[in-house]
C-alpha cells in the first residue's frame, strides 16, 4: 500500500510534469521541481512541515509559506493531491486524477493507495447532473486497514 516510485517512474514522472505546465502555460521553476521529486521519494503521505527538513538541507532555511506555496501549485496543477483528513500531501500517480480520485488510508501504518474512481462515482455524477450540477472532480478519503497491517 505504500506509495513508490523506481527511477524510471520518477523520471518519467517529472516529464509529465513538465509537460503539463508548458500546456498550461505554467513554470515548473526548480523549487516546485523539488517538491514534487520529494513527494515523488516519500513512501506515503507527507505533511509540509515533514518536507521542511529535506528541503533546508539543500536550500538553506526554508521558510513554511514557501513549501505551502509549492505545494498550492502543484495541487492545482494536478500533480500533487491534498489528502485532507491528515493534512497531508501525495505525488498524483500521473493521469490517475483525471476524473474522481480515491485515496484508501491506512490507519495502522498511514499509508495511502490512490485509484481512479471514475467508474464507480457514475450514480453520484448522473444525480449532481439531475440537479443541474457539473462535477469536475471527485475526491474520497477512506480510513480502515491495508492487507499487509490486516496480516501482521
Amino acid at each position: 500500500m505504500s506509495h513508490q516510485h523506481g527511477p524510471q517512474d520518477r523520471a518519467q514522472h517529472i516529464a509529465e510534469a513538465v509537460r503539463r505546465c508548458d500546456a498550461a502555460g505554467e513554470s515548473l521553476t526548480p523549487l516546485r521541481r523539488r517538491v514534487l521529486e520529494l513527494l515523488i521519494d516519500q513512501h506515503g503521505p507527507a505533511k509540509a512541515y515533514d518536507l521542511l527538513p529535506l528541503l533546508d538541507s539543500e536550500r538553506g532555511q526554508a521558510k513554511p509559506p514557501t513549501i505551502y506555496r509549492a505545494l498550492d501549485f502543484l495541487v492545482r496543477m494536478g500533480l500533487a493531491h491534498r489528502i485532507e483528513s491528515l493534512n497531508a500531501f501525495v505525488a498524483c500517480d500521473v493521469g490517475a486524477c483525471a476524473r474522481s480520485t480515491i485515496f484508501l488510508i491506512c490507519e495502522k501504518c498511514g499509508g495511502a493507495e490512490e485509484f481512479d474512481a471514475g467508474h464507480a462515482l457514475v450514480d453520484l455524477a448522473e444525480a449532481a447532473k439531475k440537479d443541474g450540477f457539473a462535477i469536475h472532480r471527485t475526491m474520497i478519503e477512506a480510513s480502515g486497514v491495508c492487507s499487509a497491517c490486516q496480516a501482521a
